[in-house]
Protein backbone atom coordinates (compact mmCIF):
# COMPACT_ATOMS: atom_id res chain seq x y z
CA UNK A 1 0.00 0.00 0.00
CA UNK A 2 2.86 2.51 0.66
CA UNK A 3 4.24 1.99 -2.51
CA UNK A 4 1.22 2.12 -4.40
CA UNK A 5 0.63 5.54 -2.82
CA UNK A 6 4.12 7.03 -3.45
CA UNK A 7 3.67 5.99 -7.25
CA UNK A 8 0.36 7.62 -7.56
CA UNK A 9 1.70 10.54 -5.77
CA UNK A 10 4.75 10.72 -8.37
CA UNK A 11 2.39 10.60 -11.21
CA UNK A 12 0.18 13.36 -10.01
CA UNK A 13 3.74 15.61 -9.93
CA UNK A 14 4.64 14.68 -13.67
CA UNK A 15 1.25 15.34 -14.51
CA UNK A 16 1.04 18.69 -12.78
CA UNK A 17 4.70 19.56 -14.14
CA UNK A 18 3.22 18.98 -17.94
CA UNK A 19 0.62 21.14 -17.84
CA UNK A 20 2.58 24.38 -16.31
CA UNK A 21 3.62 25.00 -19.82
CA UNK A 22 0.11 25.07 -20.99
CA UNK A 23 -1.39 27.51 -18.15
CA UNK A 24 1.13 29.50 -18.78
CA UNK A 25 0.74 30.06 -22.79
CA UNK A 26 -2.91 30.48 -21.55
CA UNK A 27 -2.65 32.90 -19.19
CA UNK A 28 -0.10 35.03 -21.77
CA UNK A 29 -2.53 34.95 -24.51
CA UNK A 30 -5.25 36.03 -22.07
CA UNK A 31 -3.11 38.90 -20.81
CA UNK A 32 -2.34 40.06 -23.80
CA UNK A 33 -5.77 39.79 -25.74
CA UNK A 34 -6.73 41.57 -22.25
CA UNK A 35 -4.61 44.54 -23.27
CA UNK A 36 -5.46 44.60 -26.95
CA UNK A 37 -4.31 47.82 -28.77
CA UNK A 38 -2.95 49.46 -25.96
CA UNK A 39 0.12 47.22 -25.70
CA UNK A 40 0.39 45.77 -29.30
CA UNK A 41 2.34 42.84 -30.50
CA UNK A 42 5.98 43.56 -31.82
CA UNK A 43 5.20 41.72 -34.80
CA UNK A 44 1.77 43.71 -35.60
CA UNK A 45 2.55 46.32 -38.15
CA UNK A 46 -0.15 48.86 -37.82
CA UNK A 47 1.49 50.96 -35.79
CA UNK A 48 4.45 51.60 -37.26
CA UNK A 49 2.40 52.15 -40.57
CA UNK A 50 0.24 54.90 -38.25
CA UNK A 51 3.39 56.60 -37.09
CA UNK A 52 4.73 56.90 -41.05
CA UNK A 53 1.41 58.17 -42.20
CA UNK A 54 1.39 60.58 -39.48
CA UNK A 55 4.33 61.71 -40.66
CA UNK A 56 4.09 61.84 -44.13
CA UNK A 57 0.96 64.05 -43.40
CA UNK A 58 3.17 66.34 -41.51
CA UNK A 59 6.54 66.95 -43.50
CA UNK A 60 5.34 66.44 -46.54
CA UNK A 61 4.89 69.55 -48.80
CA UNK A 62 3.05 69.78 -51.39
CA UNK A 63 3.67 73.37 -54.23
CA UNK A 64 1.79 73.66 -57.02
CA UNK A 65 3.43 75.98 -59.72
CA UNK A 66 4.17 77.31 -63.44
CA UNK A 67 6.36 77.90 -65.68
CA UNK A 68 6.19 80.52 -68.59
CA UNK A 69 8.89 81.59 -71.08
CA UNK A 70 10.13 85.48 -71.43
CA UNK A 71 6.75 85.84 -73.70
CA UNK A 72 4.87 84.77 -70.62
CA UNK A 73 3.58 81.86 -72.24
CA UNK A 74 3.18 78.37 -70.60
CA UNK A 75 6.00 75.88 -71.07
CA UNK A 76 4.42 72.67 -70.37
CA UNK A 77 7.02 69.97 -70.78
CA UNK A 78 9.66 70.37 -67.97
CA UNK A 79 10.98 68.16 -66.04
CA UNK A 80 11.82 67.63 -62.48
CA UNK A 81 15.81 68.10 -63.26
CA UNK A 82 14.68 71.62 -64.64
CA UNK A 83 13.75 73.44 -61.04
CA UNK A 84 15.64 74.09 -58.16
CA UNK A 85 13.77 74.31 -54.70
CA UNK A 86 14.88 76.03 -51.14
CA UNK A 87 12.43 74.89 -48.62
CA UNK A 88 13.36 77.55 -45.36
CA UNK A 89 16.91 78.16 -47.28
CA UNK A 90 17.73 74.89 -47.86
CA UNK A 91 17.23 72.22 -50.36
CA UNK A 92 14.41 69.53 -50.00
CA UNK A 93 15.99 66.38 -47.48
CA UNK A 94 14.03 64.33 -50.55
CA UNK A 95 11.60 64.77 -53.54
CA UNK A 96 9.08 62.57 -53.53
CA UNK A 97 7.19 63.29 -56.34
CA UNK A 98 7.16 65.64 -59.53
CA UNK A 99 4.48 65.43 -61.95
CA UNK A 100 2.39 67.84 -64.49
CA UNK A 101 -0.81 68.30 -63.40
CA UNK A 102 -3.60 69.32 -66.16
CA UNK A 103 -6.24 67.62 -64.82
CA UNK A 104 -6.78 68.71 -60.87
CA UNK A 105 -10.24 69.02 -59.46
CA UNK A 106 -10.46 72.70 -59.03
CA UNK A 107 -12.42 74.49 -55.49
CA UNK A 108 -12.94 77.56 -56.72
CA UNK A 109 -14.11 81.08 -54.93
CA UNK A 110 -15.55 83.68 -57.02
CA UNK A 111 -15.32 87.08 -54.85
CA UNK A 112 -17.06 89.92 -56.47
CA UNK A 113 -16.80 93.60 -55.34
CA UNK A 114 -19.76 94.98 -55.04
CA UNK A 115 -19.29 98.52 -53.77
CA UNK A 116 -20.35 101.62 -55.61
CA UNK A 117 -16.52 102.25 -56.72
CA UNK A 118 -16.98 99.44 -58.98
CA UNK A 119 -20.41 100.33 -60.86
CA UNK A 120 -20.07 101.87 -63.90
CA UNK A 121 -18.90 98.09 -65.41
CA UNK A 122 -20.50 95.64 -62.75
CA UNK A 123 -22.99 94.27 -65.38
CA UNK A 124 -20.39 93.45 -67.65
CA UNK A 125 -18.28 92.27 -64.86
CA UNK A 126 -21.25 89.46 -64.05
CA UNK A 127 -21.51 88.33 -67.11
CA UNK A 128 -18.09 87.66 -67.73
CA UNK A 129 -17.61 85.95 -64.40
CA UNK A 130 -20.62 83.90 -65.75
CA UNK A 131 -18.90 82.82 -69.11
CA UNK A 132 -15.88 81.96 -67.14
CA UNK A 133 -17.50 79.74 -64.35
CA UNK A 134 -19.48 77.76 -67.50
CA UNK A 135 -16.51 77.06 -68.73
CA UNK A 136 -14.04 76.22 -66.25
CA UNK A 137 -16.24 74.04 -63.39
CA UNK A 138 -17.01 70.62 -64.87
CA UNK A 139 -19.56 68.85 -63.44
CA UNK A 140 -18.86 65.58 -60.82
CA UNK A 141 -15.49 67.02 -60.77
CA UNK A 142 -14.89 70.93 -60.17
CA UNK A 143 -17.10 73.33 -57.73
CA UNK A 144 -17.24 76.88 -56.46
CA UNK A 145 -19.06 79.44 -54.64
CA UNK A 146 -19.93 82.61 -55.18
CA UNK A 147 -19.36 85.84 -52.67
CA UNK A 148 -19.85 89.33 -53.06
CA UNK A 149 -18.84 91.91 -51.05
CA UNK A 150 -19.23 95.12 -50.27
CA UNK A 151 -19.09 96.37 -46.26
CA UNK A 152 -20.09 93.07 -45.44
CA UNK A 153 -19.43 89.68 -47.12
CA UNK A 154 -22.31 87.57 -48.43
CA UNK A 155 -22.60 84.44 -50.42
CA UNK A 156 -24.92 84.28 -53.04
CA UNK A 157 -24.19 80.19 -53.91
CA UNK A 158 -22.37 77.97 -52.19
CA UNK A 159 -20.19 75.29 -53.73
CA UNK A 160 -21.56 73.27 -56.61
CA UNK A 161 -20.84 72.09 -59.61
CA UNK A 162 -23.99 73.10 -61.39
CA UNK A 163 -23.07 75.79 -63.53
CA UNK A 164 -27.13 77.07 -63.29
CA UNK A 165 -26.90 77.81 -59.73
CA UNK A 166 -23.31 79.43 -59.95
CA UNK A 167 -24.94 82.18 -62.33
CA UNK A 168 -28.35 82.34 -60.73
CA UNK A 169 -25.37 83.40 -57.67
CA UNK A 170 -24.13 85.92 -59.70
CA UNK A 171 -26.92 87.60 -61.06
CA UNK A 172 -28.09 87.82 -57.35
CA UNK A 173 -25.35 90.40 -56.69
CA UNK A 174 -26.41 94.26 -56.13
CA UNK A 175 -23.83 96.93 -56.33
CA UNK A 176 -23.34 99.33 -53.55
CA UNK A 177 -21.82 99.88 -50.34
CA UNK A 178 -18.40 100.22 -48.85
CA UNK A 179 -15.54 97.85 -49.27
CA UNK A 180 -13.91 94.87 -47.16
CA UNK A 181 -11.65 92.76 -49.16
CA UNK A 182 -9.54 91.71 -46.26
CA UNK A 183 -12.75 90.28 -44.63
CA UNK A 184 -14.11 88.56 -47.72
CA UNK A 185 -10.19 86.90 -48.61
CA UNK A 186 -10.10 85.88 -45.28
CA UNK A 187 -13.72 84.69 -44.77
CA UNK A 188 -13.57 82.67 -48.04
CA UNK A 189 -10.65 81.13 -46.93
CA UNK A 190 -11.20 80.28 -43.65
CA UNK A 191 -14.88 78.81 -43.85
CA UNK A 192 -14.60 77.08 -47.24
CA UNK A 193 -11.55 76.66 -48.62
CA UNK A 194 -9.00 75.08 -45.51
CA UNK A 195 -7.90 72.10 -45.96
CA UNK A 196 -8.58 68.77 -44.72
CA UNK A 197 -6.53 66.07 -44.91
CA UNK A 198 -7.19 64.23 -48.29
CA UNK A 199 -6.38 61.65 -49.92
CA UNK A 200 -5.72 63.25 -53.67
CA UNK A 201 -4.48 66.80 -54.19
CA UNK A 202 -6.54 69.68 -55.85
CA UNK A 203 -6.66 72.49 -56.94
CA UNK A 204 -7.84 75.56 -54.57
CA UNK A 205 -7.90 79.02 -55.72
CA UNK A 206 -10.02 82.24 -55.14
CA UNK A 207 -10.82 84.90 -57.90
CA UNK A 208 -11.49 88.44 -57.04
CA UNK A 209 -12.98 90.66 -58.93
CA UNK A 210 -12.65 94.36 -57.19
CA UNK A 211 -10.17 97.35 -57.39
CA UNK A 212 -8.76 96.62 -54.23
CA UNK A 213 -9.36 99.80 -52.58
CA UNK A 214 -10.52 98.56 -48.88
CA UNK A 215 -12.03 100.80 -46.50
CA UNK A 216 -14.10 98.70 -44.31
CA UNK A 217 -12.19 95.65 -43.61
CA UNK A 218 -11.65 93.92 -39.41
CA UNK A 219 -8.94 91.84 -40.97
CA UNK A 220 -5.45 93.55 -42.28
CA UNK A 221 -3.85 92.73 -45.80
CA UNK A 222 -1.31 90.76 -44.21
CA UNK A 223 -3.63 88.62 -42.05
CA UNK A 224 -5.89 88.24 -45.44
CA UNK A 225 -2.47 86.83 -47.38
CA UNK A 226 -2.15 84.44 -43.64
CA UNK A 227 -5.12 82.81 -43.99
CA UNK A 228 -5.06 82.22 -48.20
CA UNK A 229 -1.10 80.42 -47.32
CA UNK A 230 -2.62 78.38 -44.47
CA UNK A 231 -5.52 77.33 -47.13
CA UNK A 232 -2.89 76.86 -49.56
CA UNK A 233 -5.07 78.91 -52.02
CA UNK A 234 -3.80 80.51 -54.99
CA UNK A 235 -5.55 84.34 -55.26
CA UNK A 236 -5.86 85.71 -58.68
CA UNK A 237 -7.53 89.19 -59.24
CA UNK A 238 -9.05 91.40 -61.62
CA UNK A 239 -9.05 94.52 -61.27
CA UNK A 240 -12.34 97.13 -61.82
CA UNK A 241 -9.88 99.91 -61.58
CA UNK A 242 -10.18 101.69 -65.62
CA UNK A 243 -8.53 104.88 -65.28
CA UNK A 244 -5.16 103.86 -66.90
CA UNK A 245 -3.44 104.50 -63.24
CA UNK A 246 -1.61 102.30 -61.07
CA UNK A 247 -3.58 103.42 -57.69
CA UNK A 248 -3.30 101.73 -54.38
CA UNK A 249 -6.03 99.22 -54.62
CA UNK A 250 -3.95 97.64 -57.66
CA UNK A 251 -0.52 97.44 -55.49
CA UNK A 252 -2.83 95.65 -53.25
CA UNK A 253 -4.23 92.95 -55.52
CA UNK A 254 -0.89 92.50 -57.05
CA UNK A 255 0.60 92.06 -53.06
CA UNK A 256 -2.36 89.72 -52.77
CA UNK A 257 -1.38 87.38 -55.75
CA UNK A 258 2.25 87.50 -55.28
CA UNK A 259 2.09 86.37 -51.66
CA UNK A 260 0.05 83.09 -53.01
CA UNK A 261 1.42 82.29 -56.24
CA UNK A 262 -1.54 83.51 -58.19
CA UNK A 263 -1.79 86.47 -60.29
CA UNK A 264 -3.40 89.82 -60.55
CA UNK A 265 -5.02 91.20 -64.03
CA UNK A 266 -5.40 95.04 -64.85
CA UNK A 267 -7.85 95.17 -68.07
CA UNK A 268 -8.33 98.84 -69.29
CA UNK A 269 -10.78 98.11 -71.48
CA UNK A 270 -13.68 96.09 -70.84
CA UNK A 271 -13.51 93.29 -73.79
CA UNK A 272 -10.10 92.65 -71.22
CA UNK A 273 -11.98 91.20 -68.37
CA UNK A 274 -13.18 88.23 -70.79
CA UNK A 275 -9.15 87.66 -71.33
CA UNK A 276 -8.55 88.16 -67.90
CA UNK A 277 -10.84 85.11 -67.03
CA UNK A 278 -9.71 83.31 -69.36
CA UNK A 279 -5.84 83.31 -68.94
CA UNK A 280 -7.20 82.38 -65.39
CA UNK A 281 -9.30 79.18 -66.67
CA UNK A 282 -5.53 78.29 -68.75
CA UNK A 283 -3.63 78.71 -66.02
CA UNK A 284 -5.28 76.46 -63.35
CA UNK A 285 -4.81 73.55 -66.02
CA UNK A 286 -1.00 74.54 -66.86
CA UNK A 287 0.28 73.64 -63.57
CA UNK A 288 3.08 71.69 -61.76
CA UNK A 289 3.36 69.63 -58.48
CA UNK A 290 6.25 69.27 -56.95
CA UNK A 291 6.27 67.30 -53.53
CA UNK A 292 9.10 66.82 -50.99
CA UNK A 293 10.27 66.60 -47.53
CA UNK A 294 11.94 69.22 -46.50
CA UNK A 295 15.23 68.84 -44.37
CA UNK A 296 15.48 70.13 -40.76
CA UNK A 297 11.47 70.19 -40.30
CA UNK A 298 9.64 70.76 -36.77
CA UNK A 299 6.01 70.78 -36.58
CA UNK A 300 6.23 74.03 -34.49
CA UNK A 301 3.73 76.83 -36.50
CA UNK A 302 6.54 78.54 -38.16
CA UNK A 303 5.95 79.87 -41.53
CA UNK A 304 8.64 78.26 -44.15
CA UNK A 305 10.10 80.63 -47.15
CA UNK A 306 9.70 78.54 -50.30
CA UNK A 307 11.49 79.15 -53.31
CA UNK A 308 11.19 77.43 -56.86
CA UNK A 309 13.35 78.73 -59.91
CA UNK A 310 14.06 77.76 -63.31
CA UNK A 311 17.80 76.14 -64.47
CA UNK A 312 16.95 77.05 -68.08
CA UNK A 313 17.28 80.52 -69.13
CA UNK A 314 14.53 82.60 -69.70
CA UNK A 315 12.19 80.78 -68.13
CA UNK A 316 10.17 82.47 -65.10
CA UNK A 317 8.40 80.45 -62.00
CA UNK A 318 5.71 81.62 -60.38
CA UNK A 319 4.87 79.54 -56.70
CA UNK A 320 3.22 80.45 -53.37
CA UNK A 321 5.90 82.16 -51.62
CA UNK A 322 5.86 80.11 -48.40
CA UNK A 323 3.77 78.19 -46.10
CA UNK A 324 2.96 77.66 -42.22
CA UNK A 325 4.47 74.34 -41.21
CA UNK A 326 1.48 72.23 -38.55
CA UNK A 327 1.40 72.40 -35.13
CA UNK A 328 1.64 69.18 -32.63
Amino acid sequence: MKYTRLYFFLWGLLLAAGALPLLAQQNYIAAESALGSAVPSSSDPEPEDAVLTIKKRVDEVNVLFIATDKHGKFVRNLNQGDFAVLDDHKPPQSIVNFRRETDLPIELGLLIDTSGSVRSRFDFEQEAAVSFLQSTIRAKFDKAFVVGFNGHSQMTQDFTDNAALLAAGVHRLQDGGGTALYDAVYRACRNKLIKDQEDHPVRRAIVIVSDGEDNQSEVSEAQAIEMAQRAEVLVYAISTDDSGLILRGDKVLQQIADATGGRAFFPYKMKDIKNSFAAIEDELRSQYVISYHPADFEANGRYRPIEITALKKDLQVRARKGYFAPLQ
